[in-house]
């Protein structure tokens, strides 16, 4: 049931992280503040497609 998500930092549209979630109790698209290393700053990060 868990999918493999990839999420992209809002600032630079790198993708920086691959995370798992369970769609069934989160079918929206989920967004988390995680450390870029590009930006070299914490950032959010949102699920990408």
């Amino acid at each position: 049931m868990r999918d493999q998500i990839t999420l992209a930092c809002n600032d630079c549209k790198a993708r920086n992280y691959i995370k798992t979630k369970n769609k069934r109790l989160h079918p929206d698209r989920v967004e988390y503040k995680k450390y870029c290393g590009k930006c070299r700053k914490h950032t959010p990060h949102k699920e990408t497609r």
